[in-house]
């Protein structure tokens, strides 16, 4: 449960930068992604959730 809150309360951190410290940069970055295609979109996110996924992976063999 402790790795579940630290991993949501990480996610929260970085949202919370973006938003904080490049507001403007939300609409340019919105407007890119209403011209990508769907497919496109789609390919970038299981991109994010593969990386993700890695990522965790490798903090759970290097932690223990």
């Amino acid at each position: 449960m402790e790795t579940i809150l630290l991993g949501i309360g990480l996610v929260f951190v970085l949202e919370g930068l973006v938003l904080a410290l490049a507001p403007s940069r939300i609409d340019e970055i919105l407007e890119l992604l209403r011209q990508m295609s769907v497919e496109t979109r789609r390919l970038l996110g299981m991109l994010g959730v593969t990386t993700g996924a890695i990522l965790l992976l490798l903090a759970g063999w290097l932690g223990g």
